[in-house]
């Protein structure tokens, strides 16, 4: 997969002040934003990354001029090809290393998202292959997300989030969507509610906002809210 510096050189004067970091969240969070809807609007970029919708626009149009998004104003961004290579790569980094840092390091679930964003920018080619040869290439991250392949080909699980489920479904937790919220992940993982893991439901209050479930391998019915549910996806 290509790397920043592997722009040509052509392009690399317009670049001007940007880091490589910077680049790289950007077409990472312009590439997450997308599996939602494409194109990406300004605003929906500026909330992702925080920052007022001016300074997307600013970005963007250098992100143009570098041939790694199609931007126009009023209408949204996309990635170019080369631009979602670039984008698959930094995500393969972050979750590889998400990975490692549970399996190898003993971290748990809900930490390793920061440690993961400091580091997917900085890891060498030659240190992300050692890390997936030892993991044994998985294909999905602790969180269930996608591992993207060397190939930048992306494994394809079809998922529902919970919450359009109904009394007497039953299915198996895919994913975890709001992977980068630790506070969130420390409530699911306390209520053992992790990729694999099957459950049922048992009920649903009136106005959707609380959900009782059975998990297969516990006794006892748990009990979660509309936000908790919400981000719990089943395989379909």
């Amino acid at each position: 997969m290509p790397k920043i510096q592997d722009i040509p050189d052509s392009s690399r004067s317009s670049r001007g002040a940007m880091s490589h970091q910077a680049i790289e969240d950007y077409l990472k969070s312009i590439y997450r934003l997308a599996q939602e809807e494409s194109p990406v609007s300004t605003n929906r970029l500026a909330e992702a990354r925080q920052v007022k919708p001016a300074s997307v626009t600013g970005m963007l149009k250098k992100l143009s001029g570098l041939e790694l998004v199609n931007y126009q104003k009023h209408y949204g961004v996309t990635l170019t090809d080369e631009g979602r290579k670039i984008a698959l790569e930094v995500i393969r980094h972050h979750r590889l290393i998400e990975t490692y840092l549970m399996k190898a390091l003993g971290f748990e679930w809900d930490e390793v998202h920061e440690q993961a964003d400091l580091l997917e920018h900085v890891i060498s080619e030659k240190l992300e292959e050692r890390i997936a040869a030892y993991l044994n290439y998985p294909e999905f991250d602790p969180h269930g997300s996608p591992i993207p392949r060397m190939d930048g080909t992306v494994p394809q699980v079809q998922t529902r989030p919970l919450t359009t489920m109904v009394v007497g479904d039953h299915g198996e937790i895919s994913r975890i969507a709001s992977d980068s919220d630790s506070e969130l992940l420390r409530r699911l993982g306390a209520l053992k509610l992790l990729p694999g893991t099957q459950v049922q439901v048992l009920a649903i209050s009136a106005d959707r906002e609380n959900y009782r479930l059975q998990l297969t391998a516990e006794t006892e019915p748990i009990d979660l809210d509309f936000e908790l549910a919400d981000t719990i996806l089943i395989k379909l």
